[in-house]
């Protein structure tokens, strides 16, 4: 298999999506910030002094999710149609599940957008709770479903 981003020279490339179909492409990516009970209790409750954790994680993700060319460095620029950022409280496992799903029509598909939207939620989180709480960890951040495109559906088997 031809390595795509790669040039006749070994090098990194931009791949050319010039001659690929617009399709609608959907993408949703899946992160947890692990903490512990009175940290995931706080924010619950809103007694985070930093402000409301889950508001301002969302709206990064967000930001993030329309900045991804910008700090991967082979991502295209795309138009993004919509995003969107859930969050579960578990505390069961004490963390914080993100979910991001990012939608766009165009040549090349949304899959690092979702995935830099979770990231960017997750890392938000920990500043956000990091004065109370500097043993979290920001985890299992991957690829949970994606259509669209050439290679059509994936979905991650749970």
């Amino acid at each position: 298999m031809d390595l795509t981003h790669i040039n006749d020279q070994g090098r990194a490339k931009m791949v050319d999506v010039s001659s690929k179909e617009e399709t609608l492409r959907e993408a949703e990516a899946y992160g947890s910030v692990y903490m512990k009970r009175e940290t995931l209790n706080r924010i619950k409750e809103g007694t985070i002094k930093k402000g409301d954790v889950l508001s301002v994680a969302q709206v990064a993700g967000i930001m993030a999710s329309k900045k991804t060319s910008d700090i991967i460095p082979m991502c295209h620029p795309i138009m993004i149609s919509g995003c969107d950022i859930n969050f579960n409280l578990n505390f069961d496992e004490n963390k914080v599940e993100i979910t991001a799903t990012v939608k766009t029509t165009g040549q090349t598909g949304v899959e690092m957008e979702a995935l830099t939207a979770v990231a960017a939620a997750g890392l938000t989180i920990y500043d956000m709770c990091k004065a109370i709480d500097r043993e979290m960890i920001v985890s299992d951040i991957m690829l949970m479903k994606k259509s669209g495109g050439k290679t059509g559906v994936f979905e991650r088997k749970r």
